[in-house]
């Protein structure tokens, strides 16, 4: 008979079951109480651990990546971003109110969860499966991020997104959106009169150059929809460029890899993490100071921990 191999140890010194490569199942220290088994203590992830964990994400690590460097369990890496997220959209709905934001774009990035919105059948929920869109509306001056909504490209979501935007912005802004049409009854309802709202509208040529191309700009079109908007102001720049950052910052959002969201909470959790990093701890080049600090919101940059506290 040849030599067998001593099993894995159920559980840790400290009490914590292992995983089936070793690593310990750790869970984050913010949970209510200290969980205590047989009189041990469980294993807590230390928050050196959590802070290198949130840093790798944001700086566009996949949550594999990031279980490798950090060396724990990928599961590990989703609880501390699922905990973190939610806390992070606490933090953006609490502090995002009564923004001088004067001057709008608005725009949406396109992404999907599970599967491509081709192979969805009615085994799935159309919800939350397939083509995921992320509402972003940037104020070109501070270049902060008052919201976003994440959910399907329609009219329903489109509302929402605007109603939220003005109970957030105070004064009377100018607004950029692109031609995605249910924007004007959004912006209407939203702010009635009270807004200077244009168009952009960009003609794009064919695509005869490589698959994954994108189209040539042809023209652009600035159409004034509503109040008085200033035609030199009427951009959506500041807003794509955003949508690069977001691509760059979130490993889910990279086209043509594994790393795409397999679960819509997993996304959302994703981007209240990157937008709460982005305006309050990321110092802008241009601006070198926080979005939040430029509008107003806080008067310090905050470091990660601040995010997980």
């Amino acid at each position: 008979m040849g030599e067998t191999k001593a099993p894995l140890p159920a559980v840790t010194e400290n009490g914590a079951k292992s995983s089936k490569r070793g690593k310990p199942h750790a869970e984050p220290n913010w949970i209510i109480g200290l969980p205590r088994r047989k009189g041990k203590p469980m294993n807590l992830l230390p928050k050196e651990k959590q802070i290198q964990i949130i840093n790798a994400l944001v700086e566009g690590n996949s949550i594999r990546a990031t279980a490798r460097m950090v060396d724990v369990e990928h599961k590990t890496v989703m609880r501390v971003l699922l905990r973190t997220g939610e806390r992070c959209s606490q933090i953006l709905n609490e502090r995002m109110h009564n923004l001088p934001c004067r001057l709008l774009q608005l725009d949406e990035i396109w992404t999907y969860c599970g599967k491509h919105e081709r192979f969805v059948n009615g085994l799935d929920n159309p919800a939350e499966v397939g083509d995921q869109y992320v509402f972003v509306a940037m104020d070109s001056e501070t270049k902060l991020i008052p919201c976003y909504r994440i959910g399907k490209r329609n009219t329903e979501n489109t509302w929402h997104f605007v109603q939220d935007l003005e109970s957030r912005v105070s004064g009377r802004p100018q607004v950029t959106t692109d031609g995605w049409r249910p924007y004007v009854a959004a912006i209407e309802d939203a702010w009635g009169a009270n807004v200077d709202y244009a168009m952009l509208i960009k003609l794009y040529g064919k695509n005869e150059g490589e698959p994954y191309a994108p189209a040539q700009i042809v023209n652009a079109l600035p159409i004034p929809v509503s109040g008085n908007p200033k035609p030199r102001l009427i951009s959506t720049s500041h807003i794509e460029r955003q949508n690069l950052t977001i691509r760059m910052q979130l490993k889910r959002f990279a086209r043509l890899t594994l790393a795409y969201s397999k679960k819509l909470a997993n996304l959302k959790a994703a981007c209240a993490l990157h937008f709460a990093w982005y305006n309050f701890c990321r110092v802008h080049s241009a601006l070198r100071v926080t979005p939040a600090m430029a509008a107003g919101v806080t008067q310090e940059i905050w470091n990660l921990d601040s995010l997980i506290n």
